[in-house]
């Protein structure tokens, strides 16, 4: 939820807004099992628990995640917004990000900078390192990751994978994508329009 802050804010100023920690993440509950149904089911209890259905916005795991919500709940969508992410299995895997944060040492961590040093030989992209430094906390005695890496780590072909999920959804949905994106190509196009037949 914290990645959203500055766009939850803004969106706030003339709506409610629920920024949500998926499982594994953030203030959210853990759990061993962690699936796009798994999520598009939590996501779907945080939406019956306002009481009506809502618009979604999502990206990367999460923009899979409301695909999925919208896909086998579409009664709870008024509309969504897809960041930088398509429905597809992707060939590539965030498995070595997730080894280098379990290889930091975490006793002793007192800043961010040195939580930064300590990272970067396994991530040396400084903006990459930046965002999953945003998940440490170090008010924590000792310093823990509000991610669950073990099962991020286990789980993590079908987190860059896609579920088999028959039908559409009609319901208007946007796509974004950066025009350098590797996650939205243009063949991705025709899977997107058959699965979201209002997609633009």
């Amino acid at each position: 939820a914290r990645n959203w802050g500055a766009i939850a804010r803004r969106m706030a100023t003339d709506r409610k807004v629920v920024a949500v920690d998926m499982r594994n993440h953030g203030d959210s509950f853990w759990a061993d099992s962690h699936t796009y149904a798994d999520m598009a089911g939590d996501l779907a209890e945080v939406i019956e628990n306002e009481g009506q259905a809502v618009d979604v916005v999502g990206h990367s795991m999460g923009g899979k995640a409301v695909m999925v919500l919208a896909l086998t709940r579409p009664e709870l969508v008024n509309r969504l917004v897809v960041a930088d992410i398509a429905p597809v299995a992707y060939h590539h895997s965030n498995l070595h990000l997730v080894q280098a944060m379990q290889s930091l040492p975490l006793d002793g961590l007192a800043t961010r900078q040195e939580a930064d040093a300590g990272l970067r030989a396994g991530v040396p992209d400084d903006g990459t390192r930046a965002f999953l430094l945003q998940s440490l906390d170090l008010k924590a005695t000792p310093p823990r990751w509000r991610l669950n890496l073990d099962v991020l780590g286990r789980e993590m072909d079908k987190i860059v994978g896609w579920p088999d999920i028959a039908g559409h959804c009609d319901r208007p949905a946007l796509f974004l994508a950066g025009s350098e994106s590797g996650y939205v190509r243009p063949e991705h196009r025709e899977i997107i329009k058959t699965l979201f037949p209002a997609a633009r």
